[in-house]
């Protein structure tokens, strides 16, 4: 048993560098790759990178999934132990829906920050194409009567209670619990209560196609994708994609109302992948020639009332709740908008953005120039394994903004299932 004294003062926490495997459609080429495979796969790109094979090289790996199976148990943990990373790092799991990839990052950067540990590795993975399947409930509960069952007799009494119908999975559903509506239901409710019209949408998911696959063509995804099973790009990217093309999608959620406007082409494909970032403190990266790409300097996480509050008057829909932590990152860090030469906003669904960018506006942030805006393209483009996407986006932004040769500054919005959001802020000194 150990213990360790906090820093008497808070250090700063560097982003390293970054590791993902491509991202790929559900029931494509990981069809049959299970979190671990794809999280030890960008674990591993992160570990031959930056040489972390020996003890200690890593304090701890927090990672997690939010689609996890039985097997999944102590996930990060067992990621390490089939990993490159030694076998005596730490790890533990975490989890807040979408959110899961930058929590884990400021889990991690926590410790670093407060000098309980000099480095460490955060990331997520998800698959959509491996579901679990559930047991049916009520098979379930005969299963457990049979297995209390004091005898012989009461066991076969309570497995004759047996019917076909017991042998029907529970199918998991892309549903909210408390409403029962998906997340792109969700979406088509704050869409039609901030006005967001279909050609702003396909607007925004042709700009991320074309900016992936611009950033993809100039190289600078080289040292932050590790290629697997096949894949050496994310699989979604439609580099040929245009508003006109994208025109021509039937609308897909909000259907029961007038004019709907989500389409396939403007909300995010389900998708299988991992991604993990480096985080260190200054001095341990300084000792190994390591060059930090930015620092993690503040962040922040909301959550809206989606079931009672303002859902149709569109300030507490599903995915708004970066609406709300925006504004108190920024105040309490002293920022504006204006303030950040990059911002990188979780497409979901183009809608969602589009609202979450009309909020900011609407509580006096100002406006966001799109030339700004995800820069190397976004979640519409690459594709989104739940868990892996906040891990995505820190590296890719710590990289945009290293890039720059003056200090330079990026924001990070997250918005999450349940109603949560994460955000973030890059600096680069």
């Amino acid at each position: 048993m150990s213990s360790q004294r906090l820093s008497p003062s808070v250090r700063r926490v560097a982003i390293v560098g970054g590791a993902r495997i491509p991202f790929a459609r559900s029931d494509g080429p990981y069809a049959t790759a299970s979190n671990q495979q794809m999280l030890t796969a960008a674990l591993d790109g992160l570990v031959e990178r930056y040489g972390l094979q020996e003890p200690g090289a890593v304090g701890e790996f927090v990672a997690g999934a939010v689609l996890k199976h039985a097997r999944d148990f102590n996930l990060a943990r067992e990621t390490v132990l089939g990993s490159g990373l030694h076998p005596s790092t730490p790890a533990y799991d975490i989890q807040q829906a979408c959110g899961t990839g930058l929590q884990a990052v400021i889990a991690a950067a926590n410790k670093i920050a407060l000098g309980q540990t000099e480095s460490a590795v955060a990331g997520g993975a998800d698959t959509a194409s491996d579901a679990p399947l559930g047991v049916n409930d009520s098979l379930r509960r005969i299963l457990l009567e049979a297995r209390r069952a004091k005898s012989p007799g009461a066991r076969l009494k309570a497995l004759a209670k047996l019917r076909p119908g017991h042998l029907v999975p529970d199918i998991p559903r892309n549903a909210e619990p408390r409403t029962g509506l998906s997340m792109g239901e969700h979406a088509a409710v704050t869409a039609r209560a901030w006005g967001i019209a279909r050609e702003a949408q396909d607007e925004l998911a042709a700009t991320s196609h074309r900016r992936l696959a611009a950033a993809y063509e100039r190289g600078f995804f080289q040292d932050l994708v590790v290629p697997f099973r096949g894949l050496a790009r994310d699989q979604n990217l439609r580099p040929g994609s245009t508003v006109e093309k994208l025109a021509s999608l039937k609308p897909v959620f909000g259907l029961g109302h007038p004019d709907p406007t989500m389409t396939a082409g403007n909300s995010t494909p389900l998708t299988d992948g991992a991604a993990t970032v480096l985080l260190s403190s200054e001095e341990w990266a300084r000792e190994r020639g390591l060059e930090p790409l930015a620092y993690l300097t503040a962040y922040e996480t909301a959550a809206v009332d989606f079931v009672g509050g303002d859902v149709a008057g569109g300030e507490d829909g599903l995915l708004m709740a970066p609406a709300y932590a925006v504004p108190r990152m920024l105040e309490r860090a002293g920022l504006g908008l204006d303030d950040f030469d990059l911002v990188e906003i979780h497409e979901a669904f183009a809608s969602q953005v589009l609202a979450t960018l009309a909020a900011w506006e609407k509580r006096g942030l100002g406006t966001v120039d799109r030339a700004r805006l995800n820069v190397a393209g976004s979640s519409l483009a690459t594709g989104h394994p739940f868990a892996a996407t906040g891990a995505r986006i820190v590296a890719t932004l710590a990289k945009l903004l290293a890039e720059r040769d003056a200090p330079a500054r990026g924001l990070i919005s997250v918005c999450a299932a349940g109603g949560q959001g994460v955000t973030a802020v890059l600096e680069r000194a």
